[in-house]
Parts: structure tokens; sequence; C-alpha cells
């Protein structure tokens, strides 16, 4: 039930040990109504006056409103404690993310990450707040409240105790059966968050092909799925809360019962009697208190260990190196250099290369032969399995370098567009970039169009829930960033021109081909036009890079490269 992470938050002891005076200060509050209110009815039985009692009840709200006071001041602890750990547990998986790269998000799935970092963290900020509540809650008030009851009753004391152990097991019982039903239900979210945000991706490209009806139906099923997997673990949550209900009252009636009997037999007085009646359902309140959130904290237990589970990912701890400036004179040395996203099977097979100074080099392969696996190796994110890395004169174990890393521009399919104005996204790593510089980039990358129809210029929010833009659009914003970065000399294309038409590729290429100009670019693709541009050309079939040379070169050995080209223009004409 308890994430032993919990546990290793930081500053839990403290908040423990704060939780555990609330707990106590609470049990004695609620002690104090019971025992005043007990004396007030008492002494109205015996036939004292009303106006007698005016200290009593005085006392009786004092214990109320300090019993609530006691819990405003701990929700309020723990609203700042759990905010203050959720945002730090945010901030370590965004870090590890980006340390990491998109090879975890493609293992993940996207939808499956931004659930775990938006809504995913939301739930784990609320299970940490209620966890320690009830937690120590539950701990401490029902045992003082015992103590107080033996000391007035020990034949209801013992008649709770031993009550009290049973109901536990039940809980337990109950508990393991809801577990497994919330595990069911959290998969089942995973699976429907990735393939909703993945059919949404590729939703322009369902409706050329005529299949948005077909995946439409998918998701339904999938979210159909989700639906029965959380009425499931709902069903099993109303039966615990109701039992545990059940159970409590019924205790408490036997108490009831067997002290109203006494009461008759006057073996009990009524001051006692009534004190401990009172106490009885606070006794068990904790427990029920507890049972009330247990779906709540169970689906927050198994969003922070998912969280946890990509917090402990294992990372190549690289030992940094000070590598210098990439420039016209630089040279980049890879020697029988290998890819693998399991350490085991490589993904890219042993291959050499050698670049100096400011080159244009394209990747070019059928869609799945390992073009995205090598950007993300060069980019960092995957560590070689074997071979060696000379950047500059220097050796390195992998590209998983700083001073490399700060060099690098890397622009995938799909750029990201933060829910932030347009000038924002634009300047997002350039926030420093003046007015000057960009309107200079909105008209080398051609967003002069787009600035002029939006209602509030460079100004307009865009992004998730604002407004939408369409794929080129996106690419071109993408594009102006790194115009705007005139510091970074690797340029990094993972397909980026895959999801456009042919006309706005077109336009786009225009625009990025001076972007290209004195600096390292790596140009993965499967579009053959952009061959020509390309300055060295590598080839590269089912994970091996097969030829490499210039355009003329490869046409006229007319070896693999002039194979894949006759069998893209054959499938462009089909």
């Amino acid at each position: 039930m308890v994430d032993k992470a919990i546990m290793r938050l930081p500053n839990i002891q403290k908040i423990m040990m704060v939780l555990a005076g609330y707990a106590i200060l609470q049990a004695l509050f609620i002690i104090g109504q019971a025992y005043t209110l007990a004396t007030v009815i008492t002494h109205l039985w015996e036939g004292k006056s009303l106006q007698a009692q005016f200290g009593l009840i005085v006392a009786f709200f004092l214990c109320y409103s300090a019993r609530h006071g006691v819990i405003f001041f701990r929700d309020k602890l723990l609203d700042n404690y759990a905010q203050e750990q959720v945002e730090l547990l945010r901030s370590q998986l965004l870090e590890k993310l980006f340390r990491l790269g998109p090879v975890v998000v493609q293992a993940q799935g996207t939808g499956n990450m931004i659930t775990m970092a938006l809504e995913g963290i939301s739930q784990v900020e609320n299970y940490i707040h209620l966890i320690l509540a009830k937690m120590m809650n539950m701990m401490i008030i029902p045992w003082l409240i015992l103590v107080v009851i033996f000391f007035l009753d020990w034949e209801s004391g013992l008649t709770l105790l031993l009550i009290f152990p049973l109901i536990i097991i039940f809980m337990i019982i109950l508990g393991y059966a809801a577990q497994a039903k919330a595990d069911r239900q959290y998969r089942a979210f995973q699976l429907l968050s990735n393939h909703f945000i993945d059919s949404l991706r590729g939703i322009d490209t369902l409706k050329v092909f005529g299949l948005s009806k077909r995946y439409g139906r998918s998701i339904y099923q999938t979210s159909e799925a989700f639906r029965k997997a959380t009425m499931s673990t709902l069903k099993i949550g109303i039966l615990s809360t109701f039992a545990l209900d059940f159970f409590t009252t019924l205790s408490v009636a036997i108490v009831a019962v067997l002290l109203g009997l006494r009461l008759i037999n006057q073996e009990v007085f009524l001051f006692p009697a009534l004190t401990v009646l009172i106490l009885s359902p606070e006794y068990f309140l904790p427990v029920r208190d507890f049972s009330s959130d247990y779906h709540a904290t169970l689906d927050g237990k198994n969003a922070m260990t998912a969280v946890r589970e990509v917090l402990e990912l294992p990372e190549e701890t690289e030992v940094q190196q000070s590598l210098p400036q990439w420039g016209k004179d630089a040279q980049l040395t890879l020697h029988q250099m290998s890819f693998s996203y399991d350490g085991q099977t490589e993904t890219i097979q042993p291959f050499d290369l050698t670049t100096t100074g400011f080159k244009k080099i394209g990747v070019i392969g059928m869609s799945g032969s390992g073009k995205s696996t090598l950007i993300n190796g060069l980019s960092g994110f995957l560590t070689p399995s074997g071979g060696s890395i000379e950047i500059a004169g220097q050796r390195v174990t992998s590209f998983a370098q700083k001073d490399w890393q700060k060099q690098m521009i890397y622009i995938p399919q799909s750029p990201y567009l933060f829910q932030l104005t347009l000038r924002e996204n634009l300047a997002f790593y350039t926030p420093n970039a003046t007015e000057k510089e960009i309107q200079e980039a909105v008209n080398v990358v051609g967003l002069n169009e787009l600035v002029a129809e939006l209602p509030q210029g460079l100004d307009t929010p865009i992004g998730q829930g604002a407004r939408a833009l369409s794929g080129g659009q996106a690419q071109r914003i993408a594009l102006a960033r790194a115009f705007l970065d005139k510091k970074r000399s690797i340029l990094l294309f993972d397909e980026p021109t895959a999801h456009l038409d042919i006309e706005t590729e077109v336009e786009i290429k225009e625009r990025m081909l001076p972007l290209m100009e004195n600096r390292l670019v790596f140009f993965a693709t499967h579009r053959l036009h952009w061959m020509r541009q390309m300055d060295v050309i590598l080839v590269i079939e089912q994970g091996k890079i097969v030829e490499q040379g210039t355009f003329a070169e490869l046409t006229a050995k007319q070896g693999h490269f002039y194979e894949l080209t006759e069998q893209m223009r054959r499938e462009e004409h089909v």
C-alpha cells in the first residue's frame, strides 16, 4: 500500500514527526470532546441546570474547534510539502527524459510519458497528501482512544481490541484485490494514452488513406477496455468501503448493546458508558477514512511507481571532456562504430566515417532502416555498443558530452510547440534575441503570412489548448529557432519533412539550405531530392551502412544507392 520510495523523500522524518504531533493533539481533542459531552449529558440526567453546564459546553466547542484547527494546519502543511515534492519529482523526470533523449520516449510511448508528467504527477501529489495523513492517524489516534476506553471500561476496550484486527485482515484481503484491479486499470490507461496520442498525431495520414474510422473504432475499443477496468476497480473500492462501514457500525452497535445491558443491570455508571459510546465511532474513524480514499491512493502509488521506474533507468556515466568549438578545421573520426538499444543486438552495425569541417552529410534509407537510430547515437541519446570516437583530436566513449551537445541543434520529424506565444516559441532557446533578429528569422523561414493572420501577431498564444498550427508551420518554427541560434554549429535532422506534402517541403527546403552553411550537418531522410545538395551520402540498409560517397560517385557506381533510388522512384509512381 505504501510505496517505500515515499519514505526516501527529503525531510520526510521531520514531516512524520510533525504529523505524529498533530495526530496526538487530534486524539486529545477527540477525547476532550467525548469527555465534556458525556459530562454535560450526565449532569443533565442527574437534574442539574443547563446554565450550570455553560463552562463544559464552551470547553466542548473549544475542543471541537481545536480538533478541526489541527486538521486545517495539518492539511496546509501536507499541501505545501506535497507540492514541493511533486515539483521536484517533475523536474527530475523531465531532466531524466532530456538526458535519455527520445529513446526512452519511444520505448515508453509518447502518450504514456505525457500523462505521466501531467496527470500522473498530480496523482502523486494527492497520494503523498493522503497516505501520510491517513497512515499517521491510523497509527496513533485509535490506540490513544483505546487506552482511555480501557481506563473507563476494560470490557468495552477488550471488545474493540478484538474486533480491530478482524477489520484490518478484511481490509488486507480486499486491498490485494483492489491492487490487482488498479494495476490492470493503470496498464489500460497507459495503452489508451499511447494509442490516442499516436492516432491523433497521424490523423491527417489516416484520413488520406481512409483509415480514420477504423482507428476511431480502435480507440473506442481501447477506451472501453479502460472503462471496464475502471468500473471493475470501483466495484472493489465501493464494496470495501461498504463492508468496512457495515462492520464498524456493527461493532459500535455491539458495544452499545453490551453497555446498555450493563447499564440496566447497574454494572456500569452512565458517564463512562456514554464516554465509551461516543469514543467508539472515533476509534474506527481513521480506518474508515483510510478506506474511503483507498482507490485514490492506489492510483497515486501506481503513478509514483511508474515515475520512479523511469528515474531509475540506468544511465551511462560518461567522463566529460573539454571539447573545442566545432570549426572548419575540426575533424570527426568514427572507427567500427555501432549502436544498440539493448546492448546486445546491434541496430547499427560497425562502420567507419571521417569528416572535416563544415559539411552536409545525408543519411538515406527506407523507413525502418536505422536512420533515426544513427541520429540518436550521434546526438548522444544512445550509447555506442562498440567502436571508437575522436572529436577534434580527442578520444571520447560516446557523444553524450556536454561540450558536443551544447553545439548541437536537433530537429525531429514533429517539433514540439510549447504552450507559449509564437514569439516565445521562436526564441525559446535564445531568450535574449532582439526584435530585429526575431523578425529576420520570421522572414527567412517564411512565417510572415502566419504572423499576419494571427490576431495578436507574434504575441498570439500557440501550442496545446491554443492556436493550432500545421506541420509545415511547426517545422518553420523549428527552423527559426535554428536560425536564431548562431552559436551552435552542428545540425542533426531526423526526417524533418517526412509528414509534409511535396509543395510545402520544396518551399521549406529553400529556407533550410542557407541554414546549413558553415555547419556540420547530418540529414536523415528517405526523400531523394535532398541528396543532390549533400557533400557526403551514407546509404543505410537494415542497420548497415552499405555505401558512402558523393552523389555523383554513388550514381556512377550504380550500387546500393542506385538501386535504392530506382526502388523509391518505382514506389512514387505506383
